[in-house]
């Protein structure tokens, strides 16, 4: 790195401590008791925000304001036009503020600065735009009988509690918010602890847009906290939530006593599956792309790669070779591929895998934490690809979530489905393949919510979007979205009145 550039990266990384207060009913406010918490640099390992910790009393505030915005107020009432324009206004604050968001993203969980301003911040405007001219579009049905009309009303829900994970903190956060708010709802956004910054940016933006009450933002953690208040909470309608998937198993519990309509995006240990006939400079390059885009905190990650025996050994030389050639450094930096992981914690979770997938199997690259002085501080792991493992290995069975990529060979497509499909997740997939026929038998085959044929992370927003079996349940996008933020009404008017 050039002395200048590193001057630039030190000027963006000043050691100022951000203060973050709670959106509550329009207004910032510290929580009820004063406590915070602190959020860390996952570069520096230092403090770099100190954020209001939401406790009881804030999440019934919150759960209350969102109560009351959705039962008095005007948001449900308006027309789709009038909150359309609130929310493209919405939207074009987060354009003008993208690179202030852009660095939060990467100060806060420690994706790529390039990722985020490339990535996250132009899709958290597109969510907001899409959802605000979806609802305008969307189709209601009539059913004429000769005495009889009967027609459908997709009427909002009421409230929703929205927690958001980590790895796309603004990113997903928008794309829960988003369709809520469109179809009349009103939120209580409760973040990941672990990113809590661009969170409150967004509630601050929009507390000077949208009515009061109509999103609200409590900050603070799970289990026992403003997490399981939220979801146990009587006020609270509806829960999307989008994190692992035991956490999924306690939203449920917590929800079932109150019967909240439910949408759970959970874990995933996504099968790659690279054929013989495929191009293999295509199959390398999204293969890379598939596990150690985002440090490879990404839900979709193609975890677990199957190649067919044939082409196994020269597959996986490009494969290490191109690992090896990513640019682990300060997030920052434009130039890296791989920044550290969140916290500690999820370092150390990562490493303990990896440290067990060395010794039950073949180590080809990665394994450890890079030697740069530079990164001594941070939470980095290694692009890792281990080979060799045994079927059954923790390794290959488990949600890694991180730059991690197991490898096993296949011999023939019925194999390869065989493998893809022995797994508890079935959150997506990824076929490589030349063969149009087999293209299609294959992701017919394999148990997921998304497949991928010769690309990857490739969305429309139009369409469903969730797993199978253990990784949730529902689905959100498009009319997907409507389904679960609407209440279908029917409603039935005599028209022979004699």
């Amino acid at each position: 790195m050039t002395e200048t550039a590193t001057q630039v990266l030190a000027a963006e990384r000043d050691e100022t401590v951000r203060e973050l207060q709670l959106v509550i009913d329009g207004e910032l406010t510290a929580a009820a008791d004063g406590r915070t918490f602190e959020s860390i640099d996952p570069h520096t390992g230092r403090v770099w925000a100190r954020v209001a910790e939401a406790g009881e009393e804030d999440v019934k505030r919150a759960v209350s304001a969102a109560r009351r915005a959705f039962d008095e107020g005007p948001w449900p009432r308006m027309t789709v036009d009038e909150r359309a324009r609130l929310l493209h206004a919405l939207a074009d604050r987060v354009a003008a503020s993208a690179e202030e968001l852009a660095l939060a993203e990467t100060r806060d969980m420690g994706k790529g600065i390039t990722e985020s301003r490339e990535f996250d911040m132009p899709r958290v405007q597109r969510n907001l735009r899409f959802f605000a001219d979806f609802q305008k579009l969307a189709e209601a049905e009539t059913f004429p009988a000769p005495k009889h009309l009967t027609y459908t009303r997709y009427e909002p829900k009421g409230v929703v509690a929205a927690i958001s994970p980590w790895n796309f903190p603004l990113m997903m956060a928008s794309w829960k918010i988003a369709p809520a708010l469109a179809f009349g709802n009103t939120v209580v956004l409760k973040p990941a602890e672990q990113s809590p910054v661009t969170a409150s940016m967004l509630g601050e933006m929009a507390a000077e847009i949208l009515p009061p009450g109509v999103l609200n933002v409590v900050q603070g953690f799970g289990p026992d906290a403003a997490g399981s208040q939220l979801v146990a909470s009587e006020g609270v309608d509806l829960v999307t939530f989008t994190g692992e998937s035991a956490t999924g198993r306690a939203v449920m519990a917590g929800a079932a006593p109150t019967l909240k309509g439910l949408s759970l995006e959970l874990g995933g240990k996504s099968p790659n599956i690279v054929f013989a006939d495929c191009d293999v400079e295509q199959a390398v390059a999204g293969t890379l792309l598939g596990i150690f885009k985002n440090q490879g905190e990404v839900c979709l990650a193609g975890s677990r790669l199957l190649v067919e025996r044939s082409i196994y050994d020269e597959f996986l030389e490009r494969l290490v070779a191109g690992a090896r050639a990513l640019h682990v450094g300060d997030p920052l930096d434009p130039r890296t591929t791989i920044g550290p992981l969140v916290s500690a914690e999820q370092r150390d979770r990562v490493l303990s895998y990896v440290e067990l997938g060395a010794r039950e199997g073949n180590l080809m690259t990665g394994g450890g934490v890079p030697s740069a002085p530079e990164l001594a501080d941070g939470y980095y792991v290694e692009p890792t690809i281990i080979d060799g493992l045994p079927a059954d290995s923790r390794c290959v069975r488990e949600e890694i979530f991180g730059p991690a990529l197991v490898v096993a060979p296949f011999e023939t497509e019925a194999q390869a489905i065989a493998m893809a499909n022995d797994t508890p997740y079935g959150l997506a997939a990824m076929v490589w393949t030349t063969n149009l026929s087999r293209a299609h038998r294959v992701a017919a085959s394999v148990r997921a919510g998304l497949v991928w044929v010769n690309c990857f992370f490739v969305r429309d927003l139009r369409t469903p979007f969730g797993g199978a079996k253990q990784s949730g349940m529902g689905r959100e996008g498009g009319a997907h979205s409507r389904e679960f933020f609407t209440e279908a009404k029917t409603v039935t008017v005599q028209l022979d009145m004699e």
